[in-house]
């Protein structure tokens, strides 16, 4: 079952019908995109599935329901084996960015790990997760898609939180902070953990 998340609700990607309890069924290949966002916004329900025939063919036609966001970020940890957090919008997250032009998606995590951080000598250790998020931009609702890497670097100079990009923290967190930051995260980073 792929998992695509709305303000940390998930929204389910599934070939199985179940009778609903929680949450609410609908079939993926005519389903109205701005029903579904008004149904999982209720309080009384938990999740979405979108029901499809194929499960090879499911995100692939969740993805023409709306414009797609291309993004990369990384979970990077230093010769400690601390994690970099960033702080932005009273939660903690992992540092990520939109993909520019002409730029692959290794380029883009590592350009946007050092924007959002000051962090260099990134190096890319191994691919992690995709996650799927969906998020509103002027009023138009749009679908994140983040390829995540795991990340090493040996920096130690001091971090430096891209203000202008509503960050107000960059930390290198210790396994027991990091466990304590992700309680006040988001459900797609909890993923990478």
């Amino acid at each position: 079952m792929q998992c695509i998340f709305v303000n940390d609700k998930p929204i389910y990607l599934t070939t199985t019908v179940e009778k609903e309890t929680d949450f609410k069924n609908f079939l993926l290949k005519d389903v109205n995109i701005d029903l579904v966002l008004q149904t999982i916004s209720k309080k009384s329900i938990n999740s979405v599935r979108l029901i499809g025939h194929d499960k090879d063919k499911l995100m692939k036609a969740f993805k023409k329901k709306l414009p797609n966001v291309i993004a990369g970020g990384g979970k990077v940890l230093n010769n400690k084996g601390d994690i970099l957090f960033i702080y932005r919008n009273d939660k903690w997250d992992l540092p990520k960015g939109k993909a520019e032009k002409k730029e692959t998606i290794e380029e883009t995590a590592i350009r946007e790990v050092a924007e959002e951080t000051g962090v260099d000598g990134l190096k890319i250790v191994k691919p992690l997760p995709v996650t799927y998020h969906v998020f509103k931009r002027n009023g138009k609702s749009k679908l994140k898609i983040t390829h995540w890497f795991e990340m090493y670097s040996d920096f130690e100079d001091e971090l430096q939180p891209q203000i202008n990009e509503g960050i107000t923290k960059v930390e290198w967190l210790n396994e027991k902070a990091a466990k304590q930051a992700l309680s006040n995260s988001y459900a797609n980073i909890k993923l990478l953990f």
